[in-house]
């Protein structure tokens, strides 16, 4: 898992401690201070090297963070501090024009516009934070293409509890699964065509809490009957074993009982 970054950045008594404190009753977050990380490296240079030192603090502690975000609560006064940090989203604190310390007034370099994910003009941390955690979280709520996935091929003809138990298999190994589905003539082993077979697995998974284009995606592929790949090139291909009541689950009897003859 890949922790997202964020940076809500601002001049002293801009708001940005308040409203990182809101966030984290929205977010699973850590949160970084910049004045409680200096006041643990008893670091108290405002110099421009003393604040680049602070932002390679800063960007470590994020590399070190195990939870899904976290949050830099940090003035970071000058553009390439920002983009040493790259943070996933710049949250800008813009509610007051001037800050306390008139050294940092006049070293603060205001982003640009294309700079920051969102602007904050007023101190309601409270409206501000739950707006925004909406919105990242709905921004990372879909399906990663570039994250380590796990694939599930079948005909599904229909999706049952067998599949279901192997697809949470399936999930728990990666946290995002690729449902294949093979292309098949119509027949009486195979009588639901593609558009069904994946409306009938939608359904079903939605009733365990899982959605399209979030927890899996479905893709219709050839009739692939053999799966081969050359050296050790990352794949794992697995065969799962399951109590014998699972096991025993026939699609052949399910279609049986559905009304399609074989």
């Amino acid at each position: 898992m890949k922790t997202k970054t964020i940076l809500i950045m601002g001049l002293p008594g801009s708001g940005k401690t308040y409203i990182s404190k809101c966030l984290l009753e929205h977010l699973d977050a850590d949160h970084f201070n910049a004045d409680a990380v200096r006041a643990q490296h008893n670091d108290w240079d405002f110099s421009e090297e003393g604040r680049m030192r602070q932002v390679h603090r800063m960007k470590d502690l994020c590399r070190e963070s195990e939870k899904p975000y976290a949050i830099m609560d940090f003035v970071c006064p000058f553009t390439q501090g920002r983009q040493i940090l790259n943070p996933d989203y710049i949250i800008f604190m813009d509610t007051i024009d001037k800050g306390r310390y008139a050294d940092t007034n006049k070293a603060f370099q205001r982003p640009l516009k294309n700079e920051i994910d969102y602007l904050v003009e007023d101190q309601n941390g409270e409206l501000h934070s739950e707006v925004i955690a909406r919105e990242i979280l709905a921004d990372n709520k879909r399906f990663d293409e570039n994250k380590p996935t796990t694939q599930m091929l079948g005909r599904f003809q229909p999706f049952h509890d067998g599949h279901h138990a192997l697809f949470k298999r399936c999930f728990d190994k990666t946290g995002q699964v690729v449902i294949m589905v093979r292309a098949m003539e119509n027949t009486a082993k195979n009588p639901f065509d593609f558009k069904t077979v994946k409306q009938n697995i939608k359904m079903f998974l939605l009733g365990e809490g899982y959605e399209e284009n979030v927890h899996y995606i479905i893709q219709k592929v050839p009739n692939i009957v053999n799966i081969t790949y050359g050296r050790d090139v990352g794949y794992k291909i697995e065969e799962e074993s399951f109590d014998k009541e699972t096991e025993s689950i026939s699609a052949t009897e399910i279609r049986r009982q559905l009304g399609y003859s074989q």
